[in-house]
């Protein structure tokens, strides 16, 4: 079922955070380096104008997205209980955001890996929305258990790729009007997320700058 690899469409582009919350952080030793990465594309979106999404599961137990997390751009913060964020809120503002329509592409990220991020991962599949899946930006308690969820939505036809992957696709061109805005974040490296698969792209698109 892979997919042929496409580029992001930045007018038909939307990002989904899926559940950063407080009372995740001390159950995923990874976390503090999730919200690093996490922090650097939010921005990055934040400044390239592409809208944001956010939901949180049960947050009267689970509490709000961490604090480090600027979301003040977002287009919705919604809470759930499913473990899918393609709740009937969401899929509304979708048809908002793209008058009535729904985005040619989405970049999920957030926790975890294997439950609420792979949930609606498929089921922005089975919409035929393409899932730009960012690595360096998902994590479970257990790393195996990213892993195997990294590996079957790859399988299943999502774009696995980086946050540092992602901001360059949207620029595309050194002499996109936000590259200078950008380029602090660029030149920074994504924290270690532990990943077994690890790409040479990051290095490489540095090289750029």
């Amino acid at each position: 079922m892979a997919r042929s690899i496409t580029h992001l469409n930045p007018q038909k582009t939307l990002f989904l955070l899926c559940d950063v919350q407080e009372k995740f952080r001390p159950a995923m030793p990874l976390f503090d380096k999730l919200i690093e990465n996490a922090k650097r594309l939010t921005t990055a979106g934040k400044i390239l104008e592409v809208p944001l999404l956010v939901t949180e599961q049960n947050p009267d137990k689970l509490g709000k997205t961490v604090q480090e997390l600027d979301i003040s751009h977002a287009k919705a913060n919604v809470s759930k209980t499913r473990f899918s964020m393609m709740i009937p809120d969401i899929e509304r503002q979708m048809q908002q955001l793209f008058d009535g329509g729904k985005p040619t592409d989405v970049v999920l990220y957030g926790i975890e890996s294997h439950v609420c991020v792979e949930q609606t991962a498929i089921d922005l599949l089975e919409r035929n929305i393409n899932v730009f899946l960012v690595a360096d930006c998902v994590a479970s308690r257990v790393n195996q258990d990213r892993d195997m969820a990294i590996e079957r939505l790859r399988a299943a036809g999502c774009v696995v790729t980086t946050s540092e992957s992602v901001i360059y696709d949207l620029l595309r061109d050194k002499e996109h009007p936000k590259f200078n805005e950008l380029r602090k974040l660029l030149v920074a490296k994504s924290a270690d997320m532990q990943l077994t698969r690890r790409s040479a792209m990051t290095d490489a698109a540095t090289a750029k700058l």
